[in-house]
């Protein structure tokens, strides 16, 4: 590892400073782990702005031992997360991505963490019969949840067993009991690779699970970093500045000095245990109970008054949907544009499709056929591929962000007949709620393209639409806003 001395040990506590001073953080005192909080959370993430959430006084367990819950579910946050500055709402925040990601991975080797012997992380260390991951308030977050789940808005650190590589991923983790957790890791994802090395060679796999630090690294972790390279070093890449990491006592393996708390340990071959079920993105438990690997926890370490960050999936919007509706638009956009659609205007990954299954782009028409194959390519490029299903394409005057103009323009544009093409046995995902339930072999699923855009050759004919203009609107706003907004 680089040693550097300027470095971020990923402090949570600087960052709840931070949007608590711009008014993005709410406190909420004796919510109840069981079930309470958890339903605190899904309707907050429901109102137009909701705030982040801080639960404390939770019943049972002694003052100071917190759960932070919406960390990335408004523009400002995410923003804020993202060190992206003030923005001016979705499309802004989609706009100032687009292209930062590939120059955050061609970056990211110039940012190899920083070790350092000690940090906050480590005023308190469990071993031994002194582990008891019941310590910390894990939520039962909804009635037919498995288990309580302390993994959810957390970071997996894991090992490669060939090489030096490690990998950071977003995975589940139900509590067993005091010092065995379940670690689901969907097959193929890096951690399970990873995993997979090590039950072949009949070695047992080191993990550190990060349970709460600055939410810029678990909104990394749930994302797609090419394989091989180490979620720390794009972590690194986004702050400008590498992150600063201490070792396992177990295993190790780096995690941030400033986390809220780790708990190490190492999942041993053969094994095993049910586990969930839990929710999945799209709102749907994802069919039978399964078994996942158990890690045996042998160290604890945690800060004095931790806080234990939750981001649970359910129903959308969820807890991390809006976030990953912006991150996959701003991808959704940049493909569209390098495959050659010209005249793309802006394009919004719906939170009500987990950000993959409900696409909407808006184009400039300028050619008969063009609505066509923005609509095809946002179904079937690289990045929009995976278990999309109804790709919508608009005018640009819809904001493909709002589901109420969207649906106008395909109740009054569109033609079921003429404007709606399929695509038969695309490429689908063994998540998708209809392929549990038809039950067949290989995740083959149909996709749609609807053309809600006025027909072109028809656009002279094309009625006008009875609205103020957008100049109108806006002068109308400022100068009334003390009636008009909420």
């Amino acid at each position: 590892m680089t040693v550097n001395t300027k470095a971020n040990g990923l402090d949570l506590r600087q960052w709840l400073a931070d949007i608590d001073a711009g008014k993005q953080l709410k406190q909420v005192s004796g919510a109840d782990w069981n079930l309470e909080l958890g339903a605190i959370a899904e309707l907050n993430v429901k109102k137009s702005d909701p705030k982040a959430l801080l639960f404390d006084d939770i019943p049972g367990y002694p003052a100071g031992h917190r759960v932070l819950t919406c960390t990335t579910s408004n523009a400002a946050r995410l923003a804020n997360i993202l060190r992206l500055g003030e923005i001016g709402g979705h499309q802004d925040l989609v706009s100032r991505l687009r292209g930062r990601p590939n120059t955050w991975k061609s970056r990211a080797a110039e940012y190899d963490p920083v070790e350092v012997e000690s940090g906050p992380v480590l005023e308190h260390v469990a071993a031994g019969k002194d582990v008891d991951v019941s310590a910390f308030p894990a939520p039962l977050w909804h009635e037919k949840d498995g288990g309580r789940y302390i993994g959810t808005g957390c970071m997996v650190v894991t090992r490669d067993l060939d090489t030096d590589w490690i990998n950071v991923g977003t995975y589940r983790v139900m509590i067993h009991d005091r010092n065995h957790v379940g670690l689901d890791m969907i097959p193929g994802k890096h951690g399970a690779i990873q995993y997979d090395k090590h039950m072949a060679a009949g070695k047992p796999f080191p993990v550190a699970i990060v349970l709460g630090c600055d939410p810029l690294g678990y909104t990394i972790s749930g994302i797609e970093v090419p394989y091989g390279m180490c979620e720390y070093n794009y972590i690194g890449a986004i702050l400008g500045q590498p992150v600063e990491v201490v070792r396992g006592q177990a295993t190790g393996l780096p995690f941030p000095s400033a986390a809220e708390i780790v708990i190490e340990g190492w999942a041993h071959p053969g094994d095993l245990k049910e586990e969930g079920p839990f929710g999945e993105f799209h709102g749907y438990y994802p069919g039978k109970q399964g078994v996942s690997p158990v890690v045996t926890i042998e160290r604890v370490y945690h800060r004095s008054r931790p806080i234990l960050l939750g981001s649970p999936p359910a129903k959308p919007p969820n807890d991390y949907s809006y976030s990953k509706a912006v991150m996959r638009s701003a991808l959704l956009m940049d493909a569209l544009q390098a495959s050659g659609v010209p005249d793309v205007q802006a394009v919004w990954a719906h939170e009500i499709g987990g950000a993959r299954m409900f696409n909407v782009v808006s184009i400039r028409q300028r050619y008969p056929g063009h609505a066509r194959q923005a609509g095809h390519l946002l179904l079937n490029c690289g990045v929009g591929a995976y278990m999309s299903r109804w790709a919508v394409v608009v005018d640009e005057d819809i904001d493909p962000a709002n589901l109420q103009e969207v649906m106008w323009a395909v109740a009054t544009r569109s033609d079921p007949e003429r404007d709606i093409d399929i695509v038969r046995r695309g490429m689908g995902s063994k998540n998708d709620p209809l392929f549990v339930t038809f039950g067949t072999d290989t995740p083959f699923n149909s996709k749609a393209v609807i053309d809600a855009c006025r027909p072109y050759d028809y656009l002279a004919r094309f009625p006008e639409v009875a609205e103020a203009s957008k100049a109108l609107q806006a002068a109308t706003r400022r100068k009334w806003g003390h009636i008009l907004d909420d």
